[in-house]
């Protein structure tokens, strides 16, 4: 034990053998403990499990919880719970560590408890969140190292409105309960972590692609403004310039779409809206076909189809475009130059069958698996050699479940590649 004044102690942590030190109430409490971090769905679930268990065994009118951020150079608040209401210190705050008496629990994995927290203010009068925690009726706390795998990762507090409510004993009870709770603890905080970067990155990728949409699409209308020469004449040279750049405009905007597609499917924006007595030739096919028609004739590929005069089912039109789309759009991008594409509807029962195949290089049948996984791109130097955003076939894949369909991959190295998509002609959910 160190005593440090101002009414703050540090204590080593107890080793396991404490535990025989426990009272009945004790032990089962932390027994419940260990049950429900094997079960635990959030950091939230868990800390207020605590309180719950702990508080009525050792003085407790809030527990807190923080993590090391920022490299080890910030502690920062993510949930507390208390007896009382307002929380002036909560969710978000941050401290820098150094020189601070947090810093030395983190640098030696001790105890802190603070007796008097007046007292502890009055020697350290710039501590903002003693100030913070004072506003609130508290008068002593006991922090406690979260270790896992050696690394103290963050800070558990116990606090109280009494002054000097902690001494050795209850030092030993809120050791035992971080240790359980370190590891699942910081799990579930990298979850939620995780969680929140991918929505940072939908969000930023939402925003990026709704803005460069309008601007593609309008330097295209622009060129082909030109190259049809409504402007004034323009040579042949010209007019080969400005079909490259349409081109070029073209597939840039390709790959928007894909993104903004992505974006909608990431962020829960892009819900299925079913219809019934959609005509899947009419109203999703054939609009798909034309959208692909001057890609296919620029690389001379016919497209040879095998429909009905109409296929009705209940989908979501535009959601089943988009998937159309992409399908034709592969077929046409990684199809040999000249080669054929066949898109065929077959009615199965309680279900419908399309299918695209195109003649082209194909793929090994090791690629299935990673076909429809999002980012993926086949390590092919024959697929290479098309360019590709790598979400399409996810999004396609997405759609499709969101149909409670299913879709296969098939090919024939160096011969053809075939998707063939099965859909519920119902769904009664």
């Amino acid at each position: 034990m160190d005593s440090s004044g101002g009414g703050l102690t540090f204590y080593d942590i107890p080793d396991g053998s404490v535990i025989e030190s426990f009272d009945a109430a004790q032990v089962d409490a932390l027994e419940k403990i260990n049950q429900r971090v094997a079960a635990a769905d959030s950091v939230e679930s868990l800390i207020d499990f605590l309180f719950e268990t702990s508080r009525e065994l050792c003085p407790c009118d809030r527990v807190a919880l923080a993590f090391v951020t920022d490299e080890g150079r910030r502690v920062t608040a993510h949930y507390a719970r208390a007896t009382y209401e307002p929380l002036r210190l909560n969710k978000g705050y941050a401290e820098q560590l150094a020189g601070s008496t947090l810093e030395t629990i983190i640098e030696s994995g001790q105890v802190r408890v603070i007796g008097d927290l007046e007292a502890y203010l009055a020697a350290r009068s710039q501590s903002s969140s003693t100030q913070l925690v004072l506003r609130e009726g508290l008068r002593s706390s006991m922090t406690c190292p979260l270790s896992v795998d050696g690394r103290n990762v963050g800070l558990l507090f116990r606090s109280s409105t009494q002054p000097n409510a902690y001494d050795a004993k209850q030092v030993a009870f809120h050791a035992a309960i971080a240790e359980r709770l370190s590891q699942a603890v910081e799990k579930a905080w990298r979850i939620e972590q995780l969680d929140a970067a991918n929505k940072a990155y939908t969000e930023m990728l939402s925003f990026v692609v709704h803005e460069l949409k309008s601007p593609v699409a309008s330097m295209i209308m622009d060129a082909e403004v030109l190259m049809g020469g409504y402007i004034g004449d323009i040579t042949d040279k010209q007019t080969e310039k400005l079909r490259r750049m349409v081109a070029k405009g073209k597939y840039l905007l390709g790959l928007v779409n894909d993104y903004l597609n992505l974006a909608r499917l990431e962020g829960g924006e892009m819900e299925i809206k079913l219809i019934d007595g959609v005509d899947f030739v009419g109203d999703v096919l054939t609009p798909a076909m034309e959208i692909n028609a001057p890609q296919a004739e620029g690389k001379s590929m016919p497209i040879v189809t095998d429909l009905p005069d109409s296929a009705p089912i209940q989908c979501d039109p535009n959601l089943m475009q988009i998937v159309a789309v992409n399908l034709l759009s592969n077929a046409v991008k990684y199809g040999f130059e000249s080669g054929r594409i066949h898109v065929s509807v077959a009615d199965n029962d309680d279900a419908m069958v399309f299918s695209v195949r195109n003649e082209g290089p194909g793929f090994d049948e090791a690629a299935k698996s990673k076909l429809f996984a999002k980012f993926s791109r086949l390590d092919d130097p024959e697929l290479k050699k098309a360019k590709g955003t790598g979400v399409g076939l996810y999004t396609v894949w997405r759609i499709i479940h969101k149909h409670g369909g299913a879709i296969v991959a098939d090919s024939e190295k160096g011969s053809w590649a075939q998707f063939t998509v099965t859909l519920p002609k119902h769904r009664d959910d």
